[in-house]
This record gives structure tokens, C-alpha cells and sequence, in this order.
């Protein structure tokens, strides 16, 4: 099979829509666009190996080379919703317009599997032997990472190869990513009792021991900021967000429910189990004087923070293909799971501040120095 250019690679992804959300009026799975990946590099040669993790939900392994170690360029098939009375252009389809790629996907980062593509076609266009290859060549099209990171987990659990280096194709504007804090969310509901307000001992006011909570939160958060430093990151400290809050339905009803919604972002090294001991030693007290009233819910599986050691080779290395220093950022990545097989990078193609945005894209001027650091990292790890 010919493998069609990468303009039309690059359409054929943008337009295979693979939603996923918590929401299942948007929920979708991936399974096309995996179907679609899958024949693209089987057409190249790679060895190519689909697995449902769950109904929809698919990874996409392929692997070109044998031998032990190698490099593995890893990403997600997966996109978020949209809002498409916010969009003015097609969100399904790659539309060229301002020297830029639009669409969903087009950075976050289905377009990243179009240029691992059109990399190894032009090493086979320009005469590359690959008898020499040393090492192996891995691809990992993960699922749902922008909601459970189920495909990621997934993977690492059942990690069928254990490759030397990985780098995630996540767009980083091709700064190359070597840490970033992690992420939980959950939801704090208290449970009262209502009755009148005009006799306060007819019920106990949710909304009244929700303050004591977040007095305790806001302790904890002065508590983290104390404690937890990291030089390496603009931010240095774990931030603790209260973001959402409801309860009650009326002035003059005690409050029976109050439900918080709050988001805290671990530094690399701080395990998930040492912040859910922190957040107990916290609520203790008030779970003490209002025995069964509360409870924690997780809005999601907690992702832990990620590091690369900075005086790592592959650090290094990656720096000097892509000529600057390597950066920590705030926002998560798959890079969590996937560095418990090796040292992992991000790094790819597209600015981060298009992600998640109405009228997303991807500037043409990514497009040969993309290509560029894909041969020259493909020719350093597996020749």
C-alpha cells in the first residue's frame, strides 16, 4: 500500500472523529481512528498490534526493527468535546487558512501520528537502510487520555516491550518537556439534615460544616506551600483550588447537602498516598465532630507528577537535537505511567495554549522542524 501524503494523513485523522468524555452523549471511543493508523503504519512495515481496552477504547502498538531497548514515540488518538458555535471553521475537517492547520486535534494531538508517519516515509524516500538498524522503533496510540488516561494505564500494566527512551508527542511548541506536576480532583459532599430556619435544632446546615472543610482546606493548602518546594517549576509549590460549590435551595430552609468540588496538583515526588494521608490528618477532626456527615468522592483516577532527571543523557541529547533547554510545565500528561518504563519526554509539534480551544491549530512552520527532530531522534536511538 502507498501511503497517501501527509496532508491527507493528517485529514484523514482530523476528520475520523474520536471524542472521549466522562459525558456519554459525547463519549465516542477511538476504534476508527485506530483502524485507520493501524493500516497507515502496517503499510510502512511495521509489525502493528491493536487491543480493546474497553468497548471503543483501543491502543494501537506497532513496532519496526527487532532487538532490545529502541525508542518509543507515544500519544493519544483521543479529543475533547467542543463547542461548535465558538468554532469558524469545520472541527472535523483540516482546514488550511493563515499558514496554519485547523481543527480538533490538529496540536491535541492526533496530528502528531501524521508526522511519526511522514518521518519514517522520508527516510525510506531518501534511501535509509534500515538493515542498519540496531534498535527498535515503537509506536503507542494510546485511548482516553484526555478524560481516565485509560489507555496509558493500561499500557503500562501490560507493557508487552521495554524500550530505552520515550518521547510523547504532546504539543510543547518542540521545547522538550522533562517534568510537570500531577493532578487530583475530588468531590467533598457533606451530608445534614434540613427543617426550617426558624428552629436551627430541627436540622444540621451542610453549608455550616462545609465552612469548617474549607477552613481546613485552606490550612491544608498554607500547609502544602510551607512544606513542598521545587525550584524547578515557575510555580514551586502544589496548588489546592476550591472550584466548585453547591448546597442548599432556599433561604429559609436549613441546608440538608453541600457538595465541593476542588482540584489539587502534586509535585513530582509527592506520592498520591502521602496527599491523601495530608487531606485525612486534615478532615480529620471535623469527621471526629460530625461522625458519617462527610464524604470524598474522586471526579477522576489521580494522576501523579512526572520528572526527568535534568542531568539525564537523554536530556541532553533531546536538547542538543532541538537546540534549547528543557522545561517543566503545570499541565499532565501520560508521561506519568509511561516513565515507570523508561526515561520519558514530551514533545512535539503546536503550542499547549491551543488545546482544549475553540478554532485549534497547528502552524505550518512546525512542520519541517517536527520531521527534522523525528529522523534525527529515530537515527540516534535506533542506529
Amino acid at each position: 500500500m502507498r501511503l497517501p501524503d501527509f496532508v491527507d494523513v493528517y485529514q484523514g485523522l482530523i476528520s475520523t472523529s474520536s471524542i472521549s468524555s466522562t459525558d456519554p452523549k459525547w463519549d465516542q471511543g477511538n476504534a476508527e481512528v485506530i483502524t485507520k493508523l493501524a493500516e497507515w503504519f502496517e503499510g510502512l512495515g511495521f509489525d502493528v498490534t491493536t487491543e480493546e481496552v474497553e468497548p471503543g477504547k483501543v491502543n494501537l502498538m506497532a513496532q519496526l526493527g527487532t532487538g532490545t531497548g529502541g525508542l518509543l514515540l507515544a500519544g493519544h488518538t483521543d479529543t475533547v468535546p467542543f463547542d461548535e458555535g465558538r468554532w469558524n471553521y469545520d472541527p472535523h475537517q483540516l482546514t488550511l487558512d493563515n499558514n496554519r492547520f485547523y481543527g480538533l486535534g490538529t496540536a491535541d494531538m492526533k496530528g502528531y501520528f501524521a508526522f511519526i508517519l511522514d518521518a519514517v516515509y522520508k527516510m525510506n524516500a531518501s534511501g535509509t537502510d534500515w538493515s542498519k538498524q540496531q534498535k527498535p522503533l515503537y509506536i503507542l496510540a494510546t485511548c482516553d487520555e484526555e478524560t481516565t488516561m485509560l489507555g496509558a494505564r493500561h499500557f503500562t500494566k501490560e507493557a508487552p516491550f521495554k524500550p530505552d527512551y520515550c518521547i510523547i508527542g504532546e504539543p510543547t511548541s518542540l521545547v522538550p518537556i522533562r517534568g510537570h506536576k500531577g493532578h487530583i480532583a475530588n468531590a467533598i459532599r457533606v451530608t445534614g439534615k434540613s427543617g426550617h430556619s426558624s428552629d436551627p435544632s430541627l436540622g444540621v446546615n451542610a453549608i455550616e460544616i462545609m465552612h469548617e472543610v474549607m477552613f481546613a482546606l485552606m490550612k491544608l493548602k498554607e500547609r502544602l506551600v510551607k512544606e513542598y518546594h521545587h525550584p524547578g517549576f515557575a510555580i514551586p509549590s502544589p496548588t489546592l483550588n476550591l472550584g466548585h460549590i453547591h448546597g442548599g435551595d432556599s433561604a429559609n430552609r436549613i441546608c440538608g447537602c453541600c457538595e465541593l468540588h476542588y482540584d489539587l496538583r502534586p509535585l513530582p515526588g509527592l506520592s498520591l498516598d502521602s496527599l491523601d494521608q495530608l487531606l485525612q490528618e486534615a478532615l480529620e477532626p471535623i469527621e471526629a465532630k460530625w461522625p458519617g456527615k462527610l464524604s470524598i468522592t474522586p471526579l477522576h483516577e489521580p494522576i501523579p507528577g512526572y520528572e526527568c532527571d535534568h542531568k539525564h543523557e537523554f536530556v541532553h541529547s533531546m536538547q542538543d537535537i532541538c537546540q534549547t533547554q528543557s522545561q517543566t510545565v503545570n499541565y499532565c500528561t501520560e508521561a506519568p505511567f509511561l516513565q515507570e518504563l523508561c526515561p520519558t519526554l514530551v514533545l512535539g509539534p503546536g503550542s499547549i495554549e491551543q488545546a482544549h480551544q475553540p478554532d485549534e491549530f497547528l502552524s505550518l512552520d512546525f512542520i519541517d522542524p517536527t520531521l527534522d527532530i523525528l529522523q534525527r531522534s529515530i537515527h540516534k536511538y535506533c542506529f
